[in-house]
C-alpha cells in the first residue's frame, strides 16, 4: 500500500482535526475490543498502532467539516474507513506472503495466516456495525460498494499479475480497487452525512478518486526512483515481486522483440539475475515510460484539485488541495 513521507499537508490536516481524530482513535480502541477473543485486539492493535498516518479517516473528517457538519457521526464513519483499510491490509499481507508492514513484522508472521484473515473479517463486520449506527442507507451503500470494489480489485490484481498482456485500463481498475475506491468513499460519505447538495457530494467523490489514483501512480513510480525512507519500502521491490505497475506496462507496450524477451524472463517467468533491475530502468528510460506515467499522475492530481472548486471556501479545502499537489510533488 502507498505511504506518504513524514512531513506535509497531512500533518496540517491532523492538527486541524486533532479533536476529531482523538475521538476516532478512542472509538477504534473501543470497537476493536473483544470480550471472548483476546487475540482480536492483539492483532488489530499491532497494525493500527504501528504509526500509520490515518489519512483515510482524516479525509472523511475533513470532508464533513468542510461541508459544515457539526454532529458526531462523521467520527463513526472515519473509524469505519480505518477498519476497512486495516482489514484489507491484514488480508493483503496473507495474500502477498508479506513479512513487514510499516517497518514492523506483519501480523501473519507474528501470529499466523488464520488469525490475520479472521481478524480482518472481524474488522469488516465491525465497520458495518458502525455504518449502520449513522442511520444513513446511502452511507451504507457507498461504503459497502467500496468494500466490494476493493475485493474485486485484489482478485483482478491476482489474475493480471505477471501477465504482460495487462493493459493500462486493467491497471487503472486495479488501483481504483486497491487505493482509490476507499479514498473516494471516505470523502463522499463526509459530504453525504453533512447533507450538502448532490453537486458537492459528487465533487468530493471525484476528488477522492483522483487523489487515490495519483497517490498510487506516484508510489509505483517511486519504487523505481525513491529512497526506502520516503516510500516505506526498498527501491525495486515491485520489480522483484514482478508487479506490472504503470511504468513497466508502458515500457512493455513499446518493447521490440529483444526487449519483450527480457520482460518475459524477469516478469512472467520470474528468472531475475544481477543487473536486471538496472536493465529494466534503462528500458523504461529509453521509451519515456517514467515521464509518461509521471504526466498521468500529475493529470490526476490536477483533476482532484479542480473538483474542490465546487466546495465551500474553507481552510480545509486549501489543505485538501495542497494534499493533492503534495502526493505528486515527490515525482515532479
Amino acid at each position: 500500500m502507498a505511504q506518504l513521507p513524514k512531513e506535509g499537508p497531512q500533518d496540517r490536516l491532523a492538527s486541524w482535526l486533532a479533536d476529531d481524530m482523538a475521538a476516532v482513535n478512542a472509538l477504534i480502541r473501543d470497537r476493536m475490543a473483544s470480550e471472548h477473543a483476546p487475540r482480536i485486539p492483539e492483532v488489530t492493535a499491532h497494525l493500527i498502532e504501528a504509526g500509520g498516518k490515518r489519512l483515510r479517516p482524516m479525509l472523511t473528517l475533513a470532508a464533513a467539516r468542510l461541508c459544515g457538519y457539526a454532529g458526531a457521526d462523521h467520527q463513526k464513519l472515519a473509524a469505519t474507513v480505518e477498519f476497512i483499510h486495516t482489514a484489507t491490509l491484514l488480508h493483503d499481507d496473507v495474500v502477498d506472503e508479506s513479512a513487514r508492514r510499516r517497518g514492523r513484522p506483519t501480523a501473519n508472521l507474528l501470529w499466523d495466516n488464520k488469525s490475520s484473515v479472521l481478524v480482518g473479517d472481524y474488522l469488516f463486520a465491525r465497520s458495518f456495525q458502525l455504518m449502520v449506527e449513522t442511520g444513513s442507507l446511502r452511507v451504507l451503500d457507498i461504503l459497502a460498494n467500496a468494500s466490494a470494489v476493493i475485493a474485486e480489485g485484489e482478485v483482478l490484481q491476482l489474475t493480471a499479475a505477471q501477465d504482460l498482456a495487462t493493459t493500462e485500463d486493467t491497471y487503472l481498475k486495479v488501483i481504483r480497487g486497491k487505493t482509490a475506491a476507499l479514498f473516494s468513499a471516505a470523502t463522499e460519505v463526509g459530504g453525504v452525512i453533512a447533507g450538502v447538495p448532490e453537486e458537492q457530494v459528487q465533487a468530493l467523490h471525484t476528488y477522492g478518486d483522483a487523489l487515490g489514483i495519483a497517490f498510487q501512480i506516484a508510489d509505483d513510480l517511486l519504487d523505481y526512483g525513491g529512497s526506502s525512507a520516503s516510500i516505506g519500502k526498498n527501491t525495486g521491490d515491485d520489480f522483484r515481486e514482478r508487479k506490472l505497475t504503470l511504468p513497466v506496462i508502458k515500457a512493455v507496450a513499446k518493447a521490440d522483440a529483444e526487449e519483450r524477451t527480457f520482460w518475459l524472463r524477469v516478469i512472467e517467468k520470474g528468472d531475475q539475475r544481477e543487473g536486471d533491475l538496472q536493465q529494466a530502468l534503462a528500458l523504461m528510460a529509453r521509451h519515456g515510460a517514467m515521464e509518461a506515467a509521471r504526466d498521468q499522475a500529475l493529470d490526476w492530481s490536477a483533476k482532484a484539485r479542480t473538483a474542490l472548486k465546487a466546495l465551500p471556501d474553507h481552510p480545509l479545502r486549501g489543505m485538501l488541495s495542497e494534499l493533492a499537489a503534495y502526493v505528486v510533488s515527490r515525482i515532479s
